[in-house]
């Protein structure tokens, strides 16, 4: 099965992404603020793993609403572990080639699996981000990874409905020269010029 068709190899580069900025966000760094205004970067690692541990919930027919929205109680140095282990849990879930086909019921709706895998690796992509800039580290994953999530989000994270169901603000038109990573940050409505360098 290609990436084209599988998309969980594409979520586990994004997750091994984001693993490697957790690896150096410095202690003093936790209580910093982060394009995502309702986080400081130890809630954003918070909501970082609750979206791994969503998508395990998703995959295994369960409530994903039952996830909190942000994990806590992890001690700062131990959020790559915790994020190691959830990943653990949902690989083990999403293992089965045939759930990438059924349905599945997601917090915006009932999806094909695949649709839930990538929506995980757009969250991975663009909280990436958002601890990336929040934490002054390169901001910038594999460009494929970027692409095939853009590809998800312009057609699931509709531009004129945003809210409610769809937790989003409202796109916003990214600047000539932005990378293609602010390009999906910016669909998913960061303002990414405010947190250039």
């Amino acid at each position: 099965m290609s990436t084209a068709s599988d998309p969980r190899p594409l979520y586990r580069d994004a997750l091994a992404w984001v693993a490697s900025l957790i690896d150096e966000v410095r202690p003093e760094q936790m209580t910093d603020p982060t394009p995502c205004p309702d986080y400081d970067v130890r809630a954003l690692l918070g909501h970082l793993v609750a979206t791994v541990d969503r998508g395990r919930v998703i995959g295994s027919d369960g409530d994903p609403l039952s996830v909190p929205e942000f994990l806590t109680g992890v001690p700062d140095d131990a959020w790559r572990a915790e994020l190691e282990r959830a990943q653990a849990h949902y690989r083990k879930v999403w293992s089965d080639d045939d759930l990438l086909d059924r349905p599945v019921v997601a917090p915006w709706g009932t999806v094909p699996g695949r649709a839930a895998v990538l929506s995980n690796l757009n969250e991975a992509l663009v909280h990436g981000w958002d601890l990336a800039v929040a934490t002054g580290l390169p901001a910038e994953p594999d460009p494929v990874l970027v692409e095939a999530a853009f590809v998800v989000a312009r057609s699931k994270i509709p531009a004129s409905v945003r809210g409610g169901r769809v937790p989003f603000g409202a796109a916003v038109e990214p600047a000539p020269d932005a990378s293609p990573v602010e390009r999906l940050a910016n669909w998913s409505g960061r303002d990414t010029a405010a947190w250039r360098r």
